[in-house]
């Protein structure tokens, strides 16, 4: 090319190439070369049906994203209506007001100039699709459903939506008249594609698509895609995120590529807290991570990536080469955006993020914070004045306690940082004024939780004690009485009726009394607790009510070993689905990391639930009493629940684990044992609390766990088969001595 003049040459269009004082070509100083994007994936706390507050979040979200250079910003799934709409995707207003809310971000300004990934619910040929809606420049590109709907667990999506079955095909979609009327649009691709950018190649997946073997993005990768999108709605449970984490470093460690995961965040209705934990992985790495756990409303990750390693790092490999080129073609919607865009104002110094080890929170630590984000999403959003909590000074409800002293300290901490939607709560919760900034936990504490200890004739000083220090800890309101008067009065009722007077089993009573006079001082705790929740406020001119937390942890739900309606029953129970071997480990953790001394005397007492009067040679204990142990329980609960097994597959799988120490007979006994209380008492389990789900085995009825409550407690055929097996174990052992 010649030489071109200052003056009378012509325009250059070259995004490499300037022309120099001298009339020259030569290379543009760019500060990023044209291979480096920026991304932005995020976690939003969306609500189920909030459809303003959702907006109004994902704006945030997009101008955030622009505001750090991002060209592509990725949502969790179904952002527009929340996750958890449950049968209200059913529903034909839910589809109406999710394009009314695309029809508000097609009209922003804020949309433009950036490639979007939204997700959505559509109705297309009258068939409900959960779908991505990628938008650029107030224009639909696609709409892609999602081809594998989570179906197992937590999950029923297969209730509300049909998958995509068409691979690679796609089929014009109609949009909706107010859409029209926005983006010129009469009809949009709706199916299994992928957008072409000027530099790249975007594919999108949606959650469920991650976990299943064969993943979409392995096809996509194969055929050029160089992005993935993932939008999630992920809940959390203890122990899972090294699996998730795993997952998406699997899925470009092979094939390469650039992952982009965004997830839902906080609990936008129901048991589940879906823990945020936005990524970013390239080639098999991690180079972004946002929070776990956050009282943040809004939170975006965003990375700096060279393309060109994707390129590099697939080339390495020849036989990917030889994969890809017998690969079938997705069809390709252009879009008029380059992802790579230089800028002359930046940094040269600026690199790509490196590679950094992915974050993992302890299970204690995912106990103080799940939890705790739960309950403070779930006080905000149900707009009540507090906690109410029977506290009885065993080591359940001090759990319970112990998480809302950690959710007061995530207050403060988001208030120390200036997050405005928490301090705006704050204020509203603790019936404050303007100028209220929650600055201390206790003292936070003391304006919405509120303690009781409700003892009876049969309750000691110990627990007493520790149930008042560890309110004076925390900060609570804390109140103490004594309920002998009502217990004595519903005694001196029933045996006025009925001329009988029942005794306790230590005074000679029969096992039916026994039980009797102590689901009596339960249910009866039960009552006044939610007299005290409904009236403790008015006492001290406070506004509203109290939320009623409950304290049975899982593996007591599992047995059993709760009266139905007792204080057990309340309105939520944020430790229902964890374990008493890892509550425990949470209240060894909580003694150091909270500065509370207190808790140690809660971890070395006996575990017993009062309910039976002491004497010189008897102490009530929940492990006697339910003839089993509490780490006996989580076993028996993961082989029914996670390993899916039955009676006799249960024993046959203990009897090798536990054949060291117990014979066949004994293992055969303890199995039978606990299906036999396992069987009597699953009616309970229909009237559980709601409890925020952390446990692979919960036994959370109807909801994570599809079984029956009315069952042969016999097992007559399971049982027998159980006790000839364990005798031919017993004799074949025998046969060899």
């Amino acid at each position: 090319m010649a030489p071109l003049k200052k003056s009378g040459g012509f325009e250059l269009d070259c995004p490499c190439m300037s022309v120099s004082e001298a009339g020259t070509l030569k290379p543009r100083s760019f500060a990023f070369p044209l291979s480096w994007v920026i991304l932005a994936t995020c976690s939003l706390n969306q609500w189920a049906l909030d459809f303003s507050g959702n907006l109004e979040r994902i704006l945030d979200s997009i101008r955030i994203a622009k505001e750090k250079g991002a060209t592509l910003r990725v949502g969790p799934e179904l952002e527009i209506t929340g996750y958890g709409c449950f049968d209200h995707f059913l529903e034909g207003d839910t589809y109406l007001h999710s394009w009314e809310m695309i029809a508000s971000i097609l009209s922003s300004p804020e949309t433009d100039d950036i490639l979007l990934d939204i997700g959505m619910p559509v109705m297309h040929k009258t068939v409900k699709y959960n779908c991505r809606i990628v938008v650029l420049n107030r224009k639909i590109l696609l709409i892609r459903p999602k081809m594998f709907l989570a179906n197992d667990g937590n999950y029923r999506e297969l209730r509300y939506f049909t998958p995509w079955v068409k691979e690679r095909q796609v089929e014009n979609y109609y949009l909706p008249r107010m859409i029209q009327e926005i983006t010129g649009q009469k009809t949009v691709p709706f199916g299994d594609a992928v957008i072409s950018a000027k530099d790249t190649c975007v594919g999108c997946e949606t959650c469920e698509e991650l976990f299943t073997p064969q993943s979409p993005h392995i096809g996509m990768g194969l055929d050029g895609v160089e992005i993935f999108t993932n939008s999630s709605g992920s809940h959390h449970e203890l122990r899972k995120l090294n699996t998730r984490i795993d997952l998406i470093k699997e899925a470009t460690q092979k094939l390469g590529g650039v992952y982009l995961y965004a997830n839902q965040q906080g609990c936008d209705g129901d048991r589940l807290y879906y823990d945020g934990c936005a990524l970013i992985a390239v080639n098999g790495q991690i180079v972004a991570q946002g929070s776990q756990f956050s009282l943040q409303d809004v939170e975006v990750v965003t990375a700096t990536i060279d393309i060109e390693d994707v390129r590099a790092f697939r080339a390495r490999t020849a036989s990917r080469g030889i994969q890809a080129s017998k690969s079938e073609a997705y069809t390709r919607i252009e879009a008029d955006i380059a992802l790579s865009r230089p800028s002359l104002d930046a940094d040269i110094r600026i690199a790509p993020d490196a590679p950094r080890p992915a974050t993992y929170h302890t299970p204690e630590e995912e106990i103080a914070l799940g939890p705790a984000c739960w309950m403070w999403d779930y006080l905000r959003r149900s707009k009540t004045g507090g906690f109410f909590l029977p506290l009885s000074g065993g080591i359940d409800s001090c759990a319970t306690a112990t998480i809302v002293a950690s959710m007061c300290r995530l207050v403060v901490r988001a208030a120390e940082e200036g997050n405005q939607q928490v301090i705006l709560d704050a204020r509203r919760i603790a019936n404050q004024g303007e100028d209220y900034i929650p600055k201390d936990p206790r003292e936070f504490a003391n304006h919405l939780f509120h303690t009781c200890y409700m003892g009876t004739e049969n309750s000691s000083q110990e627990t007493r004690d520790r149930a008042k220090k560890l309110a004076e800890v925390i900060g609570s309101y804390h109140t103490d009485l004594n309920m002998d008067a009502v217990v004595s009065s519903i005694h001196t009722l029933f045996s006025y009726i009925t001329g009988k007077t029942p005794k306790y089993k230590v005074h000679g009573g029969s096992q039916t009394e026994n039980l009797a006079l102590q689901n009596i001082q339960a249910r009866l705790r039960m009552v006044l607790a939610y007299l005290f929740a409904q009236l403790l406020p008015w006492c001290r001119d406070k506004p509203g009510s109290l939320l009623v937390l409950g304290s049975a942890n899982v593996d007591e739900s599992l047995r059993g070993y709760l009266t139905k309606y007792d204080c057990s029953s309340a309105d939520i129970n944020p430790i229902g689905a964890i374990s008493k071997t890892d509550l425990k480990r949470f209240i060894a953790y909580a003694e150091k990391a909270f500065d509370m001394p207190i808790l140690a005397d809660f971890l070395n007492a006996t575990p017993t639930a009062e309910l039976e009067p002491i004497t010189a040679d008897y102490v009530q204990s929940d492990e006697v009493d339910m003839g089993m142990t509490y780490n006996e329980l989580s076993i028996f609960g993961r082989l029914r629940k996670v390993s899916q097994c039955g009676p006799f597959s249960m024993f046959s799988k203990l009897v090798h684990e536990w054949g060291g120490t117990l014979t066949p007979t004994e293992v055969a006994a303890k199995v039978k044992r606990f299906f036999f209380y396992y069987s009597i008492n699953r009616h309970k389990l229909t009237t559980l609390t709601p409890s925020y789900h952390a446990e692979s085995y919960s036994p959370d009825d109807n909801r994570f766990d599809l079984r029956p409550f009315l069952y042969n407690a016999a097992w007559t055929w399971q049982f027998k088969r159980i006790d000839r097996a364990a005798e031919a174990l017993e004799a074949n052992d025998k046969k060899k001595q």
